[in-house]
């Protein structure tokens, strides 16, 4: 099903044309002058909309309903997947999918948040927004990759933890803060990559890593422009403002200097363009930080990841 945003309807519009021109053409009527005209028009267009996006606009393309997810990763980065479900304690958890798999040949685990596109896909998965199994099914995947000694991957898009009555009885905070600290000792390499949204500790269960990316288009914050601006305003209306206040994107983060580690582009117009683009390049980083990884001993890499979450505190007197 084609979803686009507003921002984005004057391209797909010409896209359409350029489409509906190649379908016309036959061998006695040729339209291959027009279509590359309008093939010149569509790539200035994109780039005029894609160099001048709000801090608002790039929100609504983390949240893209198109935009890849972790098992469209996984089918285009790894290799022989087997997913693992249930936390041996209450139900499995469809909004964080958790599983075992090879990169390169080589064994590891994949762990990700997973969101839906059509409105049953959705609610199945909870809208991408894991309750407390589903924080613990991933602690106990973590486990066993520490066991077997192999490296982590982690996928964040996910607009928060589930804040519902029942998660939190049945211990959603405890669940969260329980990854926080194990993930912080485990003596494997970890590797986060934030591909679409990154929404506060929901994010964060899954994100403590020895190297943390973004995708060109995701964002990471506390919490999210609507939530924000209904606390500050009483106006949830108000997102595009809050999201402006938060500094929220890829960017936005990596001139902090100190939380990321690498910003991933995306193909021209967004990952949901072309997954398949979209894994290629991610692939490549993804690579590139194991390798340095791998160079560490478990002592190591426990005091990177250590130091590196020490670092993002930073101190200011007044003079």
């Amino acid at each position: 099903m084609q979803y686009f945003l507003d921002f984005e309807k004057p391209l797909v519009e010409l896209e359409q044309k350029i489409r509906e021109l190649r379908d016309y053409s036959t061998d006695s009527v040729d339209f291959s002058t027009e279509i590359k005209k309008l093939e010149k028009k569509a790539e200035k267009l994109r780039e005029e909309i894609f160099s001048n996006l709000t801090r608002w606009q790039r929100t609504q393309l983390a949240r893209h309903q198109n935009r890849p997810y972790t098992l469209d990763y996984v089918k285009h980065i790894f290799t022989d997947w087997f997913e693992v479900h249930g936390d041996r304690n209450f139900r499995d958890d469809p909004a964080l999918v958790c599983g075992f798999a090879r990169f390169d040949g080589e064994p590891c685990v994949v762990i990700g948040h997973q969101k839906g596109r059509d409105t049953k896909e959705k609610v199945y998965r909870n809208f991408g927004m894991p309750n407390p199994e589903g924080y613990r099914k991933a602690l106990r995947v973590m486990q066993m990759a520490e066991q077997f000694k192999l490296p982590i991957f982690t996928f964040v898009d996910t607009p928060g933890a589930f804040p519902g009555i029942g998660a939190e009885e049945r211990g959603q905070a405890e669940a969260i803060a329980r990854n926080l600290r194990e993930m912080a000792a485990l003596s494997v390499p970890i590797i986060v990559t934030v591909t679409g949204e990154g929404g506060s500790g929901g994010a964060l269960a899954i994100a403590v890593g020895n190297k943390v990316l973004m995708m060109q288009y995701s964002v990471y914050a506390v919490i999210s422009p609507e939530g924000c601006a209904a606390i500050l305003w009483s106006d949830g209306t108000r997102g595009p403002q809050a999201a402006e206040a938060l500094k929220l994107t890829a960017q936005d983060i990596d001139e902090l200097g100190t939380v990321i580690d690498e910003v991933i582009p995306e193909p021209p117009g967004g990952a949901h363009n072309d997954h398949a683009a979209a894994a290629v390049q991610l692939k490549k980083v993804l690579k590139k930080h194991l390798a340095e990884l791998l160079k560490l001993s478990p002592e190591e890499l426990v005091e990177q990841r250590y130091q590196k979450f020490r670092a993002m505190t930073v101190v200011e007197e007044p003079q």
